[in-house]
């Protein structure tokens, strides 16, 4: 029962972590963004690089990109342009949206390029083989350590959670409460409005003496 436990243990560990590899293509004149929402002091590191389109040939003039990873308040972080391939690594300031851009000059006619893109953040953006060289530790010490790293993830994802979820309540109550207080002043209105008709009516009425 605990081994079974240690694996779902694990498997929820890996799984908190952000892993994003793809392969996308990027016509001229566009531009294609996209985020990940990484926690605070959270490493996170990511290649990319353009594909080429002969292989065995050199690189078309027309194939580089203009590269933008910015946070989640908006400071640029890396900045390439004009560039076949690139990485990057970065250690999360603030928890948010990071989003990384990429971006290709217009070109005539249009060309479209396939980018490879392997974004990173958590347990699994760590250099474990480095790890390894560096400490001389076996193959049995560098799982402890990656499960140790694990097990610390799922304890700051839980706490990141609480208060996510601590931040939507207050916003619920927040948002509830300035809807009952417009619903009040709504009806306060709604009321008024109909009292003056009422009274105006009235009045009109009496002025030419027909009540």
């Amino acid at each position: 029962m605990m081994i079974r436990y240690g694996f779902i243990l694990l498997i929820l560990g890996f799984n908190l972590t952000i892993v994003q590899s793809l392969r996308f293509d990027l016509q001229s004149g566009h531009t294609k963004c996209m985020s990940e929402d990484i926690k605070a002091n959270s490493m996170s590191v990511g290649k990319y690089s353009v594909v080429n389109p002969n292989e065995g040939y050199p690189m078309p003039d027309t194939h580089r990109i203009n590269v933008r990873i910015t946070s989640s308040y908006g400071s640029a972080l890396h900045t390439m342009d004009n560039v076949e391939s690139g990485n990057f690594a970065l250690t999360a300031g603030e928890s948010g949206d990071y989003m990384a851009c990429f971006w290709v000059v217009e070109h005539k006619p249009p060309v479209t390029i396939t980018v490879d893109f392997d974004w990173k953040s958590g347990v699994s953006a760590k250099d474990w083989t480095n790890v390894a060289k560096k400490g001389q530790v076996d193959t049995m010490e560098i799982e402890l350590k990656k499960l140790e790293d694990v097990v610390k993830s799922i304890h700051d994802e839980m706490f990141y959670l609480r208060e996510r979820e601590e931040e939507m309540q207050e916003l619920n109550r927040s948002t509830n409460s300035k809807m009952a207080w417009f619903g009040f002043l709504s009806l306060v209105i709604c009321l008024s409005v109909a009292g003056m008709q009422l009274w105006h009516l009235k009045t009109f009425f009496e002025r030419k003496k027909l009540l």
